[in-house]
């Protein structure tokens, strides 16, 4: 399969924003619409309690495994939505981090927030994301 993703720059906006502001897919792109990828272990238990980047790379991990399932790659992503529990912007800059990372060249429009608590205990991080593929 081929990515249908096209990542969008303007210089008209902010340089200092570490990811493309839009992206596109083509007609005829098949979307994928992940649930939020959350810092699961395979049996039920949450990864890296306490750690926000534990928990930022197990959902980074997880997404993968999700995108591998829908036959996409993180390269195929299109947009996240990156979910922290925490009001202090150092958790969620340390959870950015590692998701930024994760996508290395493939700089995707993303939202980074705080938020006051998440699905499962002692959860601190998901990842929501959208990918679109040509098959």
């Amino acid at each position: 399969m081929t990515s249908a993703v096209t990542l969008i720059r303007s210089n008209l906006l902010s340089s200092a924003a570490e990811y493309a502001y839009a992206a596109t897919a083509p007609a005829g792109a098949r979307l994928i619409f992940l649930a939020g990828s959350c810092p699961l272990n395979e049996d039920g238990t949450t990864a890296g309690i306490g750690d926000y980047q534990a928990q930022a790379r197990k959902a980074v991990e997880n997404m993968r495994l999700a995108l591998e399932a829908a036959g996409a790659g993180i390269a195929d992503v299109i947009s996240t939505r990156v979910l922290v529990a925490s009001s202090k912007q150092s958790d969620l800059v340390a959870a950015w981090e590692v998701v930024r990372a994760a996508f290395g060249e493939h700089d995707v429009p993303s939202t980074l927030m705080g938020v006051t608590v998440l699905g499962y205990d002692h959860q601190l991080v998901e990842i929501e994301a959208v990918a679109a593929v040509m098959d």
